[in-house]
């Protein structure tokens, strides 16, 4: 087959997910509590249907079949996440047997497959007492976070060769410290400054664990880069649209890469009186967790305007205080998720990387697309879902082009390889390759994965 797109030798195709979203036996093999299981036992009404993380796809049981598959749809790599909470029941203290024995088979028919294990430490799944502790405005829960990265990279450092910190480490920040739509449902700036300061800590902490565990591999970070763009070159719309990337860019994008801060976002943090408490040594230890790879997840733009109007004195202290969202016209949009589709979007954030942040190696570790009722498109026992295909497609497109550009990009992971249970919305929007019958787990390749199989076979499409 004649391809028109095609991928540098070696490239990685595969998908994404987390340990809360598929493993389910969120009460088997020894397994503590995470903030999930404790948040969706005392408040169930907050997660859609009422569903919560107990048996998501049952992948604790299924991986062998499910590692199967992967390789059947064209997968050399995954990437999954350990739960802190399986493997440390209650974050720290002693390793839970059963836990190493779960990952390391998980691990090994990975490797019996021909595809390569890429794995996150932290997944928004803090254990429950560990919140209970502070979280992650806590030091100790710091050096907590150090030991069990020390744990893994002793148990599985031998199989395993990439290895990521955290995944979306401001998520936890904006959702359980801003915008309440994470426990512990707090809305305080200062905390979560403290918070994804302390994140950048523990980032670092492990960073520096993996190169004294002498790991022959590479130690990354999975951010979730969204471009911001400003509705017009008015100075007051571009001045809007740098402060929303300082915010939600570069508040992890500069310590992760480039070891530091922008001095921007201090002094603005500092005028306000917003800054997080720091010790003595930081700034050295942040300079030390500088990532070898950076993983990008790409879902849509920001866009964004002057403020229309001057915040509220009153309210609490908000990034917004800077900018307001603004809706392009025309634009085109998931209408099931309420989200736009930019694939350029992906092409941009590749071009600020090489000409910004020297050229990293870095891969797309999840884009994706959710659509609810996905049985509306079953045909024949299969869903025809082109929506995704063309979705997947589009934002290849763009990576090629950025490669072609000379941009260090290794390999595309979608978000994800089944329907997956999805914090707060559950079984809402479906994003798999393959389809997950709730009732029997029953798994069905969908259209995409076909499509995606073919692509990665010719490493490349036309």
């Amino acid at each position: 087959m004649s391809v028109k797109y095609r991928f540098p030798e070696g490239f990685w195709w595969g998908s994404a997910t987390s340990a809360a979203q598929i493993e389910g036996a969120a009460a088997e093999g020894g397994k503590g509590k995470t903030i999930w299981d404790h948040w969706y036992e005392i408040e169930p009404h907050r997660f859609y249907d009422n569903v919560g993380p107990g048996t998501a796809s049952d992948f604790y049981h299924r991986y062998r079949e499910d590692i199967r598959l992967m390789k059947e749809i064209g997968h050399n790599s995954f990437r999954f996440s350990i739960s802190w909470a399986r493997l440390i029941p209650g974050g720290r203290g002693e390793v839970n047997p059963e836990a190493v024995r779960f990952y390391n088979d998980v691990i090994d028919e990975l490797l019996a497959c021909g595809i390569e294990p890429f794995v996150t430490l932290f997944h928004f799944d803090m254990p429950l007492e560990l919140q209970q502790a502070g979280g992650w405005e806590s030091r100790e829960v710091v050096d907590a976070y150090e030991a069990y990265a020390r744990t893994a990279f002793r148990l599985f450092g031998d199989r395993v060769k990439k290895w990521f910190t955290f995944n979306e480490p401001i998520v936890p920040v904006e959702g359980g410290y801003l915008y309440d739509f994470h426990y512990p449902n707090i809305v305080d700036f200062k905390r979560a400054a403290q918070v994804a300061y302390h994140t950048m800590l523990a980032h670092a902490k492990a960073v520096r664990a993996f190169r004294e565990a002498g790991i022959r591999g590479k130690v990354g970070i999975i951010l979730n880069l969204t471009p911001s763009y400003p509705r017009s070159s008015h100075p007051a719309d571009l001045k809007a649209s740098r402060i929303a990337d300082l915010f939600f860019n570069r508040s992890f994008l500069d310590p992760a890469v480039l070891g530091e801060y922008p001095r921007e976002l201090i002094d603005l943090l500092r005028e306000h009186g917003q800054l997080p408490e720091t010790r003595e040594g930081d700034g050295e230890l942040l300079k030390e967790g500088k990532v070898d790879l950076l993983g990008i997840n790409y879902y849509q733009p920001r866009r964004v305007k002057a403020k229309e109007h001057l915040p509220n004195p009153y309210a609490p202290f908000m990034p917004e205080w800077f900018f307001d969202p603004y809706e392009m016209p025309g634009r085109k949009m998931n209408p099931y998720r309420g989200w736009e589709i930019y694939e350029k979007g992906l092409y941009d954030i590749l071009i600020n990387l090489k000409e910004n942040y020297g050229n990293i190696e870095s891969y797309v570790s999840e884009n994706g697309m959710g659509v609810q009722d996905e049985e509306r498109f079953l045909k024949d026992g299969v869903i025809q879902d082109d929506y995704r295909i063309q979705f997947i497609r589009g934002h290849l497109i763009w990576l090629h082009r950025a490669i072609q550009e000379g941009c260090n990009a290794k390999g595309y992971h979608l978000w994800t390889f089944m329907d997956n249970w999805s914090w707060m919305n559950a079984y809402k929007n479906r994003y798999g390759l393959v389809s997950v019958d709730l009732k029997t787990q029953k798994r069905t390749p969908k259209k995409s994965a076909e499509w995606f199989r073919k692509v990665a076979q010719n490493n490349g499409f036309d």
